[in-house]
């Protein structure tokens, strides 16, 4: 069984899967305050399919890019959990699973985030010949440069804000195809990617595994000195 982590945006998710297919799973709205909800939340969810954390065999855990305070405790919690209970950790590309999603299509997928007031965060993936496939990078770029290089038709999917897709619709018309905003095909799309990659024999290390930020967050003294790792104690308390 692997427990799947999701805090790299306002939606955080925690999913239980087998082999990659999820059978279990309990989304959230959240204001920022994933340190205090992620562990209740994954405890709910443990109890409410009758498991015990031990049953856990892998952890996979979205590194982003996406939320700086909500990818540092969903990876932290990962980290920490993975260490604990000794087994596999491994970090999904939040953008990579959610143009997953949409693979079936054999579009070209380009998942898009919101990165600042003029900035959005982007990569490029397609599905080819039952081959998964990165034709691009991530990287941070405007809308306006983006549509620039826009020739052929693209479904753009993510939590896309509004006016960013009205200006991509107005710019692109019939080229772009705007997918609807859903937080289950991403859980779904990370426990598959990260079966697949798992049974790949990937891993990541949880010493070095970080967030994938695309720029440097704004330093700010925190209220509260939190934890970097969820501690031994800690998870073997979600057990009682």
């Amino acid at each position: 069984m692997e427990l799947v982590i999701d805090t790299s945006s306002n939606t955080a998710s925690v999913t239980l899967s087998h082999k990659g297919e999820p059978f279990a799973s309990l989304s959230w709205k959240t204001a920022q305050n994933h340190t205090m909800e992620l562990l209740p939340n994954l405890l709910c969810l443990l109890q409410q399919a009758k498991l015990d954390i031990s049953s856990i065999e892998a952890i996979i855990v979205a590194k982003g890019p996406g939320s700086f305070n909500g990818l540092r405790v969903g990876i932290s919690t990962a980290k920490g959990l993975a260490s604990a209970l000794n087994i596999p950790l491994l970090g999904i590309n939040t953008l990579e699973a959610e143009a997953h999603s949409f693979a079936f299509t054999g579009l070209p997928l380009r998942p898009v985030h919101r990165a600042g007031r003029e900035e959005i965060a982007t990569a490029l993936y397609q599905q080819n010949d039952n081959e998964w496939q990165c034709l691009e990078e991530e990287k941070l770029t405007t809308v306006k440069t983006l549509c620039r290089r826009i020739k052929r038709k693209t479904l753009f999917c993510g939590e896309i804000p509004s006016d960013i897709i009205n200006e991509i619709r107005q710019t692109l018309g019939k080229r772009a195809i705007i997918s609807p905003s859903s937080n289950l095909p991403r859980a779904s799309s990370l426990a598959t990617l990260g079966w697949q990659k798992l049974s790949k024999g990937e891993r990541d290390d949880p010493v070095t595994l970080q967030p994938l930020y695309l720029r440097p967050p704004h330093i700010t003294k925190p209220r509260n000195k939190i934890p970097p790792f969820t501690t031994l104690n800690e998870a073997k308390g979600l057990k009682k």
